[in-house]
């Protein structure tokens, strides 16, 4: 795909000279972490034809707590739950507790009894990433890079119990404050069988969720996904992931870390009076280095990042790690104050997110192709300007669907954008298609897609300008890169809702 190719042109004015990059897309990770978002005007600050129309109230504190029944299941089957959420999103206060059930760590059937049971075994399953993430590192210092990470894991599962080195990060008072050694004894059984064996699970479950909202795609999107697959320059085998794979991720993550933004602080003030103590601790316990030009809580914010990456590399070894996961995962942090609950939910983010990081860059193009249609289904004057600049398939988006919105949005108006998407998401998954919603926003069914048509009704509020203004597709990019500060939220959810009712069941 020539845009594709033309990728390292477009974006060598922000590429690190101390670093270059083996491919195009390891250029464009690194540019997605150069350019930090700049602040939006607050909802209301911008003059549009949707500003006298009034949004729903938020999912409340007290809204949610009536939803559920005495033995603790959300009643409806979560019907009124994700109305609620895919209309207003969510009260920062209840995120934590809602956050598991959108991303489905929680059945939505589930009741408390279930639900602390998932918990529980999570978190096993969660500290056993950690110790085979250490036993990992152990063979990378030894040099057997040409090891698979499946021969590791299945040589080292008998000796995990006993690693004398195995970080476990134990919280006191709120805050984490102690690197405890220890051994896992009649745990060690159970982790064995939750073991490695989960990544399968996790295939499984995206390729079902992957089947299921196939069913709301045209035939010909299916065969748009085949034809990419045929054509895929490189891809491979998550079974043959070695050590040097794992080297790899393991660099780039703890320098990501490092170069992490800090606009989170102000929405989790707890984590950000961690003490340097506690702080530095956990730093060495993910073996995290150069951070002393770093405040405590920006020390705290990497050390979680590295623990919670590096666990999912080994979980998902497909994938490993991609520069711009983390701008993914450093709201989830934010939300999520145990580790463990943050890898969860950061994972069930992913069954849908984790195409945008395919190497072979199949996921980007199918949603690519998505917005182009979109555009030539909403505009075809537009479109054929598009199609004479030879930008019709729409590369100059890549940054908004690669990170979705991170960088034209701020912080809270990020998350807010996401919850509506996970409510979507949610009630595709549960079964609540078209008809249980009636006349919501305004009849707009759910879709696994709501984040190409708010990208899309970016493109198309600012067609008269590109068609005026601009003559090759490098510029339409620059216009798009400059969106921050300029973008409402709730408005541009309004616009993409008007494109769903519009255009769903031809695209």
């Amino acid at each position: 795909m020539k845009a594709l190719k033309r990728s390292s042109n477009s974006y060598s004015s922000n590429q690190p000279s101390s670093s270059p990059p083996a491919s195009s897309w390891i250029h464009l990770r690194w540019s997605l972490l150069i350019v930090a978002p700049s602040s939006v005007p607050e909802r209301g600050s911008l003059k549009s034809p949707w500003s006298q129309r009034k949004r729903k109230r938020t999912l409340t504190h007290q809204y949610w707590n009536g939803l559920f029944t005495p033995e603790g299941k959300l009643r409806d089957g979560g019907y009124k739950f994700l109305k609620k959420a895919r209309s207003g999103g969510v009260d920062p206060s209840i995120r934590s507790e809602v956050w598991p059930f959108l991303l489905g760590v929680y059945d939505l059937n589930s009741s408390e009894q279930d639900r602390n049971a998932v918990k529980m075994q999570k978190r096993k399953e969660y500290e056993n990433l950690r110790l085979r993430c250490c036993m990992l590192s152990d063979h990378f210092y030894q040099g057997n890079s040409s090891m698979t990470i499946d021969e590791i894991c299945n040589e080292m599962i008998p000796e995990i119990v006993d690693h004398p080195q195995s970080p476990k990060i134990c919280k006191d008072n709120d805050t984490r404050i102690q690197l405890s050694m220890e051994k896992s004894g009649d745990e060690g059984e159970e982790e064995e069988k939750s073991g490695i064996d989960h990544i399968d699970v996790f295939h499984a479950q995206t390729d079902s969720s992957d089947s299921e909202s196939s069913v709301e795609e045209s035939q010909g999107v299916i065969e748009a996904d085949q034809q990419f697959i045929k054509d895929a320059s490189f891809s491979r085998d998550p079974s043959n992931r070695t050590v040097e794979d794992f080297a790899t991720w393991w660099r780039i993550i703890r320098l990501d870390a490092i170069r992490a933004n800090a606009e989170w602080v102000i929405y989790s003030p707890g984590q950000a009076a961690i003490s340097e103590e506690a702080a530095v601790l956990f730093a060495q316990a993910v073996q995290l280095k150069d951070y002393d030009h770093l405040e405590p809580f920006m020390i705290h914010h990497a050390a979680r990042l590295v623990s919670v990456l590096e666990s999912y590399a080994i979980y998902d070894p497909e994938i490993g790690y991609c520069q711009g996961m983390s701008d993914l995962l450093a709201p989830i942090l934010t939300v999520m104050d145990e580790d463990h609950e943050a890898f969860w939910c950061f994972a069930g983010f992913m069954r849908k997110a984790r195409h945008n990081f395919r190497l072979d860059e199949v996921g980007i193009r199918r949603q690519l192709s998505i917005v182009s249609r979109i555009i030539r289904s909403k505009d075809a004057h537009f479109y054929g300007h598009l199609k004479k600049l030879q930008a019709e398939d729409c590369f100059f988006v890549y940054r908004m669907v690669v990170v979705l919105f991170r960088r034209e949005l701020t912080f809270e108006q990020t998350v807010r954008l996401w919850e509506v998407m996970w409510a979507d998401q949610a009630a595709i998954r549960a079964g609540l298609g078209r008809s249980a919603w009636g006349r919501i926003r305004p009849r707009a069914p759910p879709t696994d897609d709501l984040l190409l048509y708010a990208i899309a009704a970016c493109v198309l509020r600012r067609r008269k300008l590109i068609i005026e203004r601009y003559s090759s597709m490098d510029e339409i990019m620059r216009e798009c890169n400059s969106m921050a500060g300029q973008l409402d939220v709730w408005k541009l959810l309004d616009d993409a809702h008007d494109l769903v009712v519009t255009l769903h069941d031809k695209i």
